[in-house]
């Protein structure tokens, strides 16, 4: 993979898979890892510092004679999650008109600073 992930992004993909169901940690892990080359002992630390961030918590399931550690998201893992979302769709669309040189509609170029359509808070 060309781009490096960071801790923000690593983030936001499992808050959004746990915004779907609550899951246990390797489901979580092959789930995130379907869509982004990361290890799992990379995922463990996220879910460690989302817990302590108070936006995940962890429950123990009976599954064939042991618990399974599952993670439901919180209030405020939900409202993260929407949240990362939110900025996940504007970042991805500013990202888009650089890399895949998409045109900006004029009435955007009108409101924004400079000759390529971005401002100095966008950069």
């Amino acid at each position: 993979m060309a781009f490096q992930i960071g801790s923000s992004l690593l983030d936001a993909c499992v808050l959004s898979v746990l915004a779907r169901e609550d899951t246990y940690g390797y489901r979580l892990t092959q789930q995130v890892r379907s869509v982004v080359d990361v290890s799992e002992s990379t995922l463990y630390p996220v879910l460690r510092r989302l817990q302590k961030d108070n936006a995940v918590e962890p429950y123990d399931v009976p599954y064939q004679g042991r618990n399974r550690r599952y993670y439901r998201l919180t209030d405020r893992g939900e409202q993260l999650a929407r949240d990362y979302q939110n900025e996940w769709v504007n970042f991805k669309s500013r990202i888009d008109r650089i890399l895949l040189q998409q045109t900006i509609p004029a009435s955007t170029k009108s409101a924004e600073s400079g000759k390529d359509g971005f401002n100095d808070e966008q950069a």
